[in-house]
């Protein structure tokens, strides 16, 4: 097995980070919600719905790093009209990932530190995003899980994205995965962790991100944390979830892992896999999957 020594970060303490647009003002926050105040990440972009008291409503939580770090930029509960296209969007984010979370394309770009080297939020949408990140957070690596039509649908500009990458020597590589697809996101699930353990391994600090940040690079974000840092799939996804909550697939996690132990792509329905069924792994298991893993290092 290549040698290469990951960051373990079981047990980390480490507070969200979330990154308003500078160009939006703050208001002080208010959340009438005992559960929605105790989550400990909203930022700008990011939006959960309260069935019982606050369905319809935006609600962002003003939330703060650890002592000594910098403060995120507080923002008031606001009621903003919706375009069709971020209407449209969120429905379908709703009816196919089965959670309140919301996107708000027109709010900028939001994102958490998941670890010292890992961040995972939205997509950039303009060259000045990556400037921020570069010199704000330190990323020297961004990994990009859209497809094209996903870009195409926001009318993000992504060739002076990429150029501004190249100029700041930040590598860009892109993984894409169909969005709101269990099953797409189950077969490129190595792909994209291949790629998070290679830069890590180089000594890059990542942003990993989808459209959103609340399905698939959170997914991916998992899985590795899974494979790679001695963690069970619920300790992974207790641990991302509890930083920025969010609702990935833990099903296509789990089929993921089965098929690197399996070495068997007969595609068994997600149905007929126990509901336990690779929460864990035993040790030599997870040194196959490394294997596996970094065999597909590009």
């Amino acid at each position: 097995m290549a040698s290469c020594q990951g960051l373990c970060v079981r047990g980390v303490l480490e507070a969200p980070l979330c990154a308003p647009s500078t160009s939006q003002s703050s208001q002080s926050s208010h959340l009438p919600s005992k559960q929605l105040a105790s989550s400990p990440f909203f930022g700008r972009g990011f939006q959960v719905l309260n069935q019982s008291h606050t369905q319809g409503k935006s609600l962002h939580q003003s939330c703060s790093r650890a002592p000594g770090m910098k403060s995120c930029m507080a923002s008031g509960a606001v009621q903003t009209s919706q375009d069709s296209k971020v209407s449209e969007y969120n429905e379908n984010m709703k009816r196919a990932m089965a959670n309140p979370y919301e996107y708000h394309h027109e709010m900028g770009m939001y994102y958490t530190r998941i670890t010292p080297n890992l961040i995972v939020g939205s997509q950039p949408q303009t060259p000045e995003d990556v400037e921020r990140l570069f010199h704000q957070e330190g990323i020297t690596a961004i990994v990009n899980l859209q497809q094209d039509h996903d870009i195409a649908y926001w009318h993000v500009d992504l060739h002076p994205i990429m150029k501004r990458c190249e100029e700041l020597g930040v590598v860009h590589i892109r993984r894409p995965a169909r969005d709101f697809d269990p099953n797409s996101l189950r077969q490129e699930l190595p792909r994209m962790v291949a790629a998070i353990d290679r830069l890590t391994c180089e000594g890059r600090n990542v942003y990993l991100h989808c459209t959103a940040g609340l399905g698939r690079a959170p997914g991916c974000a998992i899985a590795y944390l899974f494979w790679f840092q001695r963690m069970t799939m619920e300790e992974a996804y207790e641990f991302l979830t509890s930083k920025r909550p969010c609702g990935p697939k833990k099903d296509a996690i789990r089929a993921a892992t089965f098929d690197l132990v399996k070495g068997d792509f007969h595609w068994e329905r997600f149905e007929h896999l126990p509901a336990d069924a690779f929460n864990n792994v035993a040790p030599w298991e997870r040194d196959l999957i490394q294997d596996k893993v970094r065999n597909l290092y590009q």
